[in-house]
């Protein structure tokens, strides 16, 4: 194998696809990157055997075949490059060589045919979409994905693909969110839960203004330009999260976003270190925050400006759960609804976007009588 690649390139390539090369690989060919030839181009992959990224470099290609190739070393080589043209040649016995007008580096790769097969996608249900839409879907979920490994079906997003409107959901048992998208539809309905680090790799690697994605009923892919994320599917019944979203909470309550959260975080400070338990106080206008540690001797209180009109409310939250929630709001101004203090709190913003309708809540935690 031949081939002559702008080491600018490369480096931009094997960066995206060493995100799918495992820190402690169970097999040697795992950490490495597979280099082949395909329709001109320069093909690499990279695989930890659940997801799998494809990345294609343009390249003249003088002599075609493919190789496996040590992924760090090789990156930590050309990154200490200028952006140069380099050349490539793999011998009989797998020994890439690389030149340049500065030198000549060689490294022991392995035979492309050992390399883990990338999952096929036939009979696939294509979604077109937009790389905006899916990387904003990923943002405003991933932060309440579970890790427990008990509940192996909460550890990834769930995907609910509908002929009119789309639903994207996480949650973790104390944090839920519901991302209701207007412009992400199919043919016909589909749903799916994709693993919480597939969608960090993709929402890290796509940079093209359209997106592809493709399901089966093992796997799901999603391609932009010049870059694949292929990751298998969590396959387990999502849980029924519907049941949980309150359906009547009457007591609304409006702030704002950045005070309200710099508030949560200044407090939350003197809250016990194994609760971290605030607690809010709802009046006529006000809002006040309060949090203590008994065995530190120590406590904190605030007040806020709120739109608040209906019957005092006294409700505890775990603090850091809180945070997330309001820090995802996009939005000068927070609407939270509630119903009584042993029920969850429905977090939105007080104004949606257009097309994305978004609903968060959090569990409550018992309040501690001081």
């Amino acid at each position: 194998m031949k081939f002559n690649v702008s080491s600018g390139e490369l480096v931009k390539s094997l960066s995206a696809v060493a995100g799918a090369v495992p820190a402690k690989a169970t097999m040697p060919i795992l950490e490495m990157v597979l280099f082949e030839s395909e329709d001109g181009k320069l093909k690499l992959s990279a695989t930890d055997l659940e997801v799998t990224i494809v990345e294609y470099v343009s390249a003249e290609i003088e002599e075609e075949g493919s190789v496996a190739v040590p992924a760090r070393r090789l990156l930590d080589a050309l990154r200490a490059l200028p952006d140069i043209p380099v050349s490539f040649m793999i011998d009989d016995r797998f020994n890439v060589v690389f030149k340049t007008d500065k030198g000549q580096y060689r490294l022991a790769g392995e035979d492309g045919n050992e390399f883990p097969e990338t999952p096929s996608l036939t009979e696939a249900v294509d979604i077109e979409t937009s790389t905006g839409i899916i990387r904003d879907a990923i943002m405003k979920t991933s932060f309440a994905v579970s890790t427990d490994d008990l509940r192996p079906a909460m550890m990834g997003v769930y995907f609910q693909i509908g002929t009119e409107q789309s639903k994207v959901v996480a949650t973790d048992g104390h944090r839920l969110v519901k991302l209701t998208l207007s412009e992400l539809k199919a043919d016909y309905e589909i749903n799916f839960i994709v693993p919480d680090k597939a969608l960090n790799l993709t929402s890290k690697s796509l940079d093209e203004l359209e997106c592809v994605v493709s399901v089966t009923d093992q796997h799901v892919s999603f391609k932009s330009g010049n870059t694949q994320i292929i990751a298998r599917l969590i396959n387990q019944q999502y849980p029924n999260y519907e049941t949980v979203i309150p359906r009547d909470n009457d007591k609304n309550m409006i702030v704002g976003k950045d005070e309200l959260l710099a508030t949560v975080k200044r407090v939350s400070i003197f809250s016990s270190s194994t609760s971290k338990q605030i607690r809010l106080r709802l009046e006529a206008d006000e809002l006040n925050i309060k949090a203590e540690d008994i065995d530190m001797s120590s406590e904190a209180e605030e007040r806020l400006a709120a739109e608040y009109a209906d019957e005092p409310l006294e409700i505890g939250f775990n603090a850091r759960y809180l945070a997330d929630v309001i820090s995802n709001v996009n939005d000068s101004e927070v609407k939270f609804e509630f119903s009584t203090p042993n029920r969850a709190g429905i977090v939105k913003p007080a104004s949606q976007e257009e097309g994305k309708d978004i609903l968060m809540l959090v569990m409550p935690v018992m309040l501690n009588t001081y």
